[in-house]
């Protein structure tokens, strides 16, 4: 018998029979003090205004995601607490029929003032003569202006940027921010989470507005100006090495 069918059950004896509630309590075996006591509910007002915090900032995460980073700030709710408040205040994310970018959040950025201050990131396709797609991730000091690094694969994932990151800190050392726009590879939870064990701060230009990242987007145009509108790659290695070179 659960505890609640138990104070119905000692409620009905001393009501019908009218015996004390201490021989009442004793015929349906549940202590007196398990009978008074009463759970008061936590309140949900903390979680709740932490999760539409967070919700706004990570616009196209699902409560998943969501979960993780509430842990971050000292959060110790189950998913099931989390999903009912999640549903409550309306924050699912809604299914898309077509691929978007996730929405601009964050401020603007400004021009930084020394070295490893911000990286800029972003990618450039070319192609083959055998048609074989190329992808370059290519990534900048914003303050010296010198490209520190490019990536280069016939598809890079959101892992390989973060993998290519720890592999850039042990050349140059660590940034304090990243700067780039808003593709998929960069506003996922694999870079999330290396941003936040890093201590790294990521910051995303606005939709439609490739000049907030002006640098990067300059270097991208004499790489394609200088080196790959001037080659023309028979295969991957060879690409690697004329633009490494």
């Amino acid at each position: 018998m659960k505890p609640a069918e138990k104070r119905r059950a000692v409620d009905h004896a001393v009501a019908r029979h009218e015996i004390s509630m201490k021989r009442a309590c004793g015929l349906v075996e549940i202590g007196r003090s398990s009978y008074y006591y009463r759970v008061e509910p936590r309140s949900d007002e903390p979680l709740r205004q932490a999760l539409k915090e967070v919700a706004a900032t990570h616009r196209r995460w699902g409560y998943r995601f969501l979960v993780t980073v509430l842990k971050r700030e000292g959060f110790t709710d189950k998913r099931k607490r989390v999903y009912r408040i999640y549903r409550e205040e309306g924050l699912q994310v809604r299914q898309r029929k077509r691929k978007h970018t996730a929405k601009w959040r964050g401020e603007k950025p400004n021009a930084p003032d020394h070295k490893n201050a911000r990286w800029s990131m972003d990618f450039v396709h070319d192609s083959t003569a055998r048609g074989q797609k190329i992808r370059m991730l290519n990534i900048l000091d914003d303050c010296t202006r010198r490209c520190l690094w490019i990536e280069i694969d016939t598809s890079l994932s959101d892992e390989r940027v973060a993998r290519a990151l720890d592999q850039m800190i042990e050349l140059h050392g660590k940034p304090d921010a990243l700067l780039m726009d808003n593709g998929p590879e960069f506003t996922g939870k694999k870079l999330d989470e290396w941003a936040y064990t890093n201590n790294v701060k990521l910051q995303f230009i606005e939709p439609g507005k490739p000049m907030q990242n002006g640098f990067v987007e300059s270097f991208n145009g004499t790489l394609r100006d200088e080196c790959l509108n001037e080659n023309w790659f028979t295969s991957l290695g060879e690409a690697r090495h004329v633009i490494e070179k």
